[in-house]
């Protein structure tokens, strides 16, 4: 049984990830570092901030503007403003779910504060949200899900279940010894996504979020989700 479900953010529970891929593609190729929106999604999708960066700078040789993450944020929040819908039945979904939850993303406070409020998912995880900015390592490494079992009772990792979206969360959930499922759901979902987090030790896959009700391990209420 399941004693804890700790959900990423970006892809789990709002499709952003597409909308952050187009936003860092577009502002890449505004500084002359011109990366598609493919590639973006291949290479940087669950990282934070600081690795985003490092990873950028180690594949173009050559350092990011400091303001980089600044023009970033800026055209991304006017993203999500116009564009970010949550992830179809995650509202349904966490109102009937029988056990306790939180989320654990790599992006920052200020940033989940902007895309809950967006979403008008906000009501549904006040006060159970962590964030890379409350641990010294983000995902891979798995201090933030430790850190959210521990801050919510002190749930023991084997009685946790994560739900993530990408290779970078599927290595953290396992390292952190959890049951992890990985959500292909998302609009950034490339082709042979689901088999890539299966051989990274995800314990199944699924499409919707009313495939993650109906697993034995959580009690939902089927009245909510019909």
């Amino acid at each position: 049984m399941i004693d804890l479900v700790i959900f990423d953010c970006d892809g789990v529970l709002v499709d952003s990830e597409i909308l952050a891929a187009q936003v860092i593609s577009e502002t890449l190729g505004a500084i002359g570092r011109p990366m598609s929106v493919e590639d973006v999604v291949a290479g940087l999708v669950g990282l934070d901030a600081g690795a985003t960066r490092r990873k950028l700078e180690a594949m173009h040789g050559t350092a990011l503007l400091p303001e980089f993450e600044a023009m970033v944020a800026e055209r991304l929040e006017a993203a999500f403003q116009s564009q970010l819908k949550p992830v179809a039945g995650i509202a349904e979904l966490l109102r009937g779910l029988g056990q306790p939850y939180c989320v654990a993303s790599n992006s920052g406070h200020e940033r989940l504060r902007c895309t809950f409020a967006a979403t008008g998912l906000a009501p549904l995880v006040e006060g159970r949200v962590f964030s890379a900015d409350d641990v010294a390592r983000g995902k891979p490494a798995p201090d933030l899900f430790l850190h959210a079992a521990k801050c919510m009772g002190g749930i023991p990792p084997e009685r946790c279940l994560v739900v993530e979206d990408s290779v970078t969360g599927v290595t953290a959930g396992v390292a952190a010894g959890m049951r992890v499922v990985g959500f292909c759901g998302g609009g950034h979902i490339l082709p042979g996504h689901d088999q890539r987090l299966l051989s990274l030790g995800a314990d199944l896959v699924l499409t919707e979020h009313r495939e993650l009700a109906a697993l034995p391990w959580l009690s939902a209420s089927a009245a909510a989700l019909a």
